[in-house]
């Protein structure tokens, strides 16, 4: 395992769509000179399977020390870091201490409500997959709400401090 972070993003999925705010954040994140290890796979399908296939694909090949999925919430006004993933009743937790992740950071907050759609599943698979492995990695889930020039400098000044934290975090 290596220090290098995988992020991911979401492509668009609704016909009155033109972005996807998750990609829109890493587009944003990307013009910024940050860390050498950050690695990005974006715009992946909103389908159930080719999802987690994608980025569990992208996870063996880079074993990165953390991957950070995104997703796009439009009811939502912060960033949300998901606590855990649900399907079927089965829940699975990050292994992220996400109160010291998020203190201080004023566009984010912690939810425990994955939602029922890709999000929640790439989440439960990411997390399955990380917790089947004999090296310690881990994974958390953020819900980006629509980015305007209101909020905009706000969520990239937090999602660049959850980066930096996650980078420096001792697990």
């Amino acid at each position: 395992m290596n220090n290098t972070i995988l992020i991911t993003s979401f492509s668009i999925w609704k016909p009155h769509h033109t972005t996807n705010s998750s990609d829109d954040l890493l587009e944003l994140i990307s013009e910024r000179e940050l860390l050498d290890s950050l690695n990005f796979l974006r715009n992946l399908p909103v389908e159930f399977e080719l999802a987690p296939e994608h980025v569990l694909e992208k996870f063996n090949e880079l074993q990165p020390k953390v991957l950070i999925c995104c997703g796009m919430a439009e009811e939502r006004t912060k960033l949300n870091i998901e606590s855990r993933a649900v399907i079927e009743e089965h829940t699975l937790q990050t292994s992220v201490d996400l109160v010291e992740l998020t203190t201080d950071l004023q566009m984010t907050e912690i939810s425990h409500d994955a939602g029922q759609f890709v999000c929640n599943t790439l989440y439960y698979k990411t997390l399955e997959h990380l917790s089947s492995r004999d090296e310690v990695h881990h994974s958390i889930f953020i819900h980006v709400p629509v980015i305007t020039e209101e909020n905009k400098s706000f969520l990239v000044d937090d999602f660049i401090s959850i980066i930096e934290r996650l980078s420096i975090m001792s697990f």
